[in-house]
């Protein structure tokens, strides 16, 4: 059984950057991709950024060449680095595995 655990979030004025890391713990297939999405109040899930195991990487557009995607050999551990962080990425960031899977969010509050 696949269990993920995100840490990292906080709080930081516009321009600033954050880490978010996720360890992941059971089986994860090749096929699985592993990913970061982020919510706010009344709004859906959206895909933030995704790994395959081969490492070919996604961003949405809001995030292209602002964050960057990585995972560790063994896929135990996942990282989603935020730099120029806007109020707009102010939201819970969730970390996934097959887009099934999901831990239990980290909030990240960006003030201007």
């Amino acid at each position: 059984q696949v269990q993920l655990a995100e840490s990292g979030g906080g709080s930081v004025q516009a321009g600033g950057s954050l880490k978010l890391s996720c360890r992941v713990s059971g089986y994860i297939g090749w096929w699985c991709e592993l990913g970061w999405y982020r919510q706010t109040p009344g709004q859906e899930r959206e895909m933030v950024s995704r790994i395959s195991s081969g490492g070919t990487t996604y961003y949405a557009d809001s995030v292209k060449g602002r964050f960057t995607i990585s995972q560790d050999n063994t896929r135990g551990n996942l990282a989603l680095q935020m730099d120029s962080l806007a109020t707009e990425d102010t939201a819970v960031y969730y970390c996934s595995a097959c887009s099934r899977v999901w831990g239990q969010g980290t909030q990240v509050s960006v003030s201007s």
